[in-house]
């Protein structure tokens, strides 16, 4: 059984972390798969939106732990799951959408920040807790994160760790709304419906202009990624997977 489990609605590509046995954590294959779909829709005429889905009570618990400390071995990203969706992710031309409902753990929330809207369940946890971890933050978010929610924000999600309420996601600018969990997907579904029904090159267009140039985002994350690889072989970093390992 696959992992990130694909489907079509019309011209809406929908693609759901599909582990919930470990809360949809994201292996390396994941993001491989992950990378594999999105590149598959951003070149199938036929989809016009994509919508990331999860599970009722976890939307991705963030990095599976075991496949990072196997990458932390290596001291580098190259050529993992990671380093390729990292570089898909700010290179989406066709909207994207996310339906949160429950954990939305390190890059479970750092992506809800290249996604053009974003809805989430009144139980929804929005939590980073790279530091904790010995890590920095990724996905270009340390650049995008303060642009988005304003430093200070940005740092108490970010640097801080402290966990957001998906009201406080929408004081903060990267959720649009809550729905109740019922709704969820039906809601954010009719949204992506929505969108594939406008005129697709003004709609893309506009997506081009609103982000303007990807050069500093892309940068950023390489950044981010190079010194993520060096925390992740620190001892620091070994120290803080151990002490969350032995819990």
């Amino acid at each position: 059984m696959t992992h990130i489990e694909t489907n079509r609605d019309g011209a809406v590509q929908m693609i759901r972390f599909n582990r919930p046995e470990k809360k949809n954590a994201i292996t390396n294959q994941m993001y491989h798969d992950l990378a594999e779909a999105i590149e598959t829709g951003e070149a199938d005429d036929a989809i016009s939106v994509h919508l990331l889905l999860g599970h009722p009570g976890a939307f991705t618990a963030g990095n599976d732990v075991g496949d990072f400390l196997m990458i932390a071995q290596t001291g580098s990203l190259s050529g993992s799951g990671v380093e390729r969706y990292l570089t898909v992710q700010p290179r989406i031309e066709k909207p994207i959408l996310a339906a949160v409902d429950g954990l939305a753990v390190g890059i479970g929330t750092t992506l809800l920040l290249h996604c053009d809207m974003v809805f989430a369940t009144p139980e929804s946890r929005f939590i980073t807790p790279f530091v904790n971890l010995g890590l920095v933050a990724e996905n270009a978010s340390s650049l995008i994160g303060p642009r988005a929610m304003g430093y200070q924000r940005a740092f108490e999600l970010l640097a801080m760790g402290e966990p957001f309420s998906a009201a406080r996601a929408v004081e903060a600018g990267f959720v649009n709304a809550v729905i109740a969990p019922e709704d969820l997907e039906a809601h954010a579904l009719a949204v992506a419906q929505k969108l594939a029904g406008l005129p697709q090159q003004a709609l893309r267009a506009t997506k081009r202009l609103m982000k303007g140039d990807i050069a500093q985002v892309v940068d950023a994350s390489q950044r981010e990624g190079e010194i993520f690889a060096e925390r992740l072989a620190s001892d620091e970093a070994k120290q803080a997977f151990m002490a969350f390992m032995a819990r």
